[in-house]
């Protein structure tokens, strides 16, 4: 049989600007009505989000009204702010792994959908971190929310079918690159979720931390334009509609009676916002303790696109006890929903 793998620590980092007052203060003036602004701001005040972070300042002119950069601009700034970002979260990784926790990684995994390069950032890291240069890398690019669960079934198959491997999973997303100069009050709630944030992770079949059992992927019937991330000429263009909240509350039992998954008592729910954390807590009938280490990452961090459940999984590891069963969900463009069952190593 194969051997089990297992996550053993995340670390995390966020840029050093607290920008979420900063929006709440600016994006009504970009609403065409009085009507409009005041719905903005009753949205702000129950989105649950007191914080987001991001590189940029206001006061430093990267959105210029009427003048918001291209999207070669902001891949600039992705280029220049992914690595200190990164170096962050590893370094908070080697505090909890200790200071030799680079011996022996063999492969390292790349997640981001908020910008593009080459060389990219995976060549860049292996130098600056002082990895092995001859490990295996790979990118997971463009694939939303949900990329990190793609990330950890890649790293649990190297380590199946490996045993002596080490995965490096990195997630980094820079979702304040990305902001729109809208008069769309829909659009204006999306940004109001999104913010900035790295995880660094290390995945092997060492028995300690979650290990990682079953995963389940499943794309929702007629989901395609529910959430949406495409590449324009201003930034990258997200769409998250109302309707997603709806669709998991309609589909999200099934799939987690397929993932087969009894008696979950730890949950880490992909914070896409407070209406989908809602929505999976009808759903699936979960009590408020359940719900509340991602309650707790949306309030503090907001939505970081796919490194934001791992800062969840980051809590639940703070925590762990012995030998109890989880769940993690996450959603993504499609819709795609993506499930793990997990169990703490006793």
């Amino acid at each position: 049989m194969p051997v089990p793998a297992f996550l053993h620590a995340v670390g995390t980092a966020c840029p050093p600007h607290d920008v979420h007052q900063d929006f709440l203060a600016y994006a009504p003036a970009l609403l065409a009505s009085e009507r409009e602004r005041a719905l903005f701001a009753r949205m702000a005040e129950r989105s649950g989000i007191a914080h987001r972070f991001s590189p940029l300042t206001a006061a430093e002119g990267f959105y210029v009204p009427g003048a918001f950069p291209s999207t070669a601009a902001r891949m600039r700034r992705y280029a220049a702010e992914s690595l200190p970002l990164a170096l962050a979260a590893l370094a908070e990784l080697g505090r909890k792994l200790g200071r030799d926790w680079r011996e022996g990684v063999t492969h390292l995994i790349l997640v981001s959908c908020t910008g593009f390069e080459a060389p990219g950032l995976d060549q860049r890291l292996i130098a600056a971190a002082g990895l092995d240069p001859r490990l295996e890398r790979t990118v997971v690019g463009f694939m939303g929310c949900n990329a990190a669960f793609h990330a950890l079934k890649l790293a649990r198959h190297i380590v199946r079918s490996e045993p002596a491997s080490r995965v490096l999973v990195l997630n980094l997303e820079l979702c304040t690159l990305h902001f729109q100069e809208t008069a769309s009050l829909e659009q204006a709630l999306c940004f109001m979720l999104f913010a900035d944030g790295c995880s660094a992770a290390l995945v092997g079949a060492e028995p300690r931390g979650l290990e990682l059992e079953r995963f389940r992927q499943e794309t929702l019937p007629d989901g395609e334009d529910l959430i949406t991330w495409r590449i324009g000429d201003d930034g990258f263009d997200m769409r998250l509609s109302g309707q997603v909240p709806g669709a998991i509350l309609r589909h999200l039992p099934a799939h987690l009676r397929a993932l087969d998954a009894p008696g979950a008592a730890l949950w880490a729910i992909h914070p896409g916002g407070r209406s989908i954390l809602d929505a999976v807590q009808l759903a699936l009938e979960l009590p408020e303790a359940a719900m509340a280490p991602s309650r707790a990452v949306l309030h503090d961090h907001g939505n970081m696109s796919s490194a934001t459940v791992m800062f969840v999984l980051a809590r639940l590891l703070a925590a762990a006890g012995q030998g109890r069963r989880g769940v993690a969900l996450g959603f993504g463009p499609g819709v795609g929903v993506e499930s793990l069952a997990f169990r703490e190593a006793g």
